[in-house]
């Protein structure tokens, strides 16, 4: 009998899917996959306008869940031997939608699942891991293996890529600028990790999952990115607080907030990004032992409650 696959996934731009289907390619014969997308009850544009997009920033990194429509009926009916979650970090947390499922009755179907997480980012997504992995363990679920894409761009030509593609659609290479997101050679070699993904399932133990995914590739991650990271999430909970202060999503009152953080963050980005690229490296060379350890630890399947 065919193991049976339910993939769950958010995707605006449908880069999510593609790596999905990549990933799952050479298993899908041998398998029966339930592809269940996630779809906010009122769907948020792409390309972005730019300030619905900051003015989203505050209800995603507070992790304020909005509707989601429901699911199929049949896959609460369903034996799965295995649940992959894919999703998007919006502002270094789980995408709003992404909340939307965990924090609503729908994510009921994970209670008791083992649960494979698939992220594509940009570059920063170890407090989006973090909110997803307290959620699972939050339903009862086992999160037995997780695979990172990334933009391998150099920084400051993935924000350039990024932004043209939220604000205009435009993916392709243009001028000086290559394609946006995560590379085609990238999302077309996630074929690797569907035997290991297979093996485990009809070995029926999913302890080593994780291991070998490793083996395979599925998270690069650098330490100077962890202190970033840090640095990061810790401003964007004070800004969030400080724009909720004045209302909630499109109240007038807080558009001049929201505006401030816009400038501040783009100032952040192209400004004050050299000096704070800097001050990562010169603490990376202080504290190698200890990030050395945080890398294992963000590689991994567990949770540490306050770790980011």
């Amino acid at each position: 009998m065919k193991p049976n696959i339910l993939v769950l996934y958010y995707t605006q731009s449908g880069q999510l899917r593609d790596i999905l289907d990549n990933l799952l390619a050479d298993i899908l014969p041998h398998t029966n996959i339930d592809f269940a997308p996630i779809t906010p009850s009122h769907a948020f544009p792409f390309p972005w306008d730019a300030y619905t997009f900051f003015d989203a920033m505050p209800e995603t990194v507070q992790r304020i869940p909005i509707d989601i429509e429901p699911l199929p009926e049949a896959i609460y009916h369903q034996q799965y031997d295995l649940v992959i979650l894919g999703y998007q970090p919006w502002f270094l947390s789980p995408s709003l939608p992404i909340t939307g499922f965990l924090k609503s009755d729908f994510a009921k179907v994970l209670t008791g699942k083992k649960v494979l997480t698939v992220i594509g980012s940009r570059n920063m997504w170890l407090n989006a891991q973090e909110e997803v992995k307290s959620d699972l363990l939050r339903l009862g679920a086992n999160l037995v293996g997780n695979i990172v894409l990334t933009d391998s761009n150099p920084n400051l030509i993935s924000t350039l890529t990024v932004i043209r593609w939220a604000f205009t659609g435009k993916k392709e290479a243009s001028g000086v600028l290559p394609a946006a997101g995560v590379q085609d050679k990238d999302i077309q070699g996630c074929v690797r990790f569907g035997r290991p993904i297979y093996k485990h399932i009809q070995d029926g133990d999913f302890s080593g999952l994780q291991t070998d995914l490793l083996h395979a590739g599925a998270v690069d991650l650098k330490p100077g990115l962890i202190l970033l990271e840090q640095r990061g999430i810790t401003n964007f909970r004070k800004f969030a607080t400080y724009i909720r202060e004045k209302g909630g999503p499109g109240d007038p009152n807080r558009r001049g907030r929201v505006l401030l953080f816009k400038r501040l963050l783009i100032i952040g980005i192209f400004v004050l990004s050299p000096i704070t690229n800097l001050s990562a490296f010169l603490q990376v060379q202080i504290k190698k032992r200890r990030l050395l350890k945080d890398i294992q630890y963000y590689k991994g399947v567990t949770y540490q409650q306050g770790k980011l």
